[in-house]
């Protein structure tokens, strides 16, 4: 994987390509389908999020390595007119619009380990999202443990 991929969101054709790449990113860094899925999906409703309240901004996503474990964090940026009630909102209220999956905030924060979102007043929206790749019995065998 790149050391980051920059997806440009300013219509809601910018959700598939936002989509695959999350997908392809993800499956690249090993996580299973179902994970690349989730993050997928993830992914495309706070793109959708960033069209229908923003008009446009953008995602990036990124591998990380922390702590002996590999993952994927999401950064979504928009300018738009912020959200007025960040504490309904990060409580699982529905933002979404009834066009899309209908997961929206809350069912991104579900679908991931991380979720963090920072809003103010006519400066936009950040989110922050990580999903952590299950180690595989490979990876635990090499947590130190050498024959002696």
């Amino acid at each position: 994987m790149a050391d980051e991929v920059r997806i440009p969101i300013k219509s809601g054709a910018d959700l598939v390509p936002a989509r695959a790449q999350a997908r392809g990113a993800a499956i690249e860094l090993g996580f299973t389908q179902t994970d690349a899925t989730l993050i997928a999906t993830a992914v495309s409703e706070i793109a959708r999020n960033i069209v229908v309240h923003a008009g446009r901004g953008e995602i990036r996503i990124r591998s990380i390595s922390e702590l002996g474990r590999r993952g994927l964090r999401v950064v979504a940026e928009d300018r738009g007119p912020g959200i007025p009630d960040l504490d309904a909102a990060a409580g699982f209220a529905a933002l979404a619009p009834r066009a899309g999956l209908g997961l929206g905030l809350p069912g991104a924060r579900r679908l991931m380990d991380e979720f963090e979102v920072t809003s103010a007043p006519d400066r936009g929206t950040t989110i922050t999202m990580c999903k952590w790749r299950a180690r595989s019995p490979l990876e635990r065998l090499d947590d130190g443990w050498r024959p002696g």
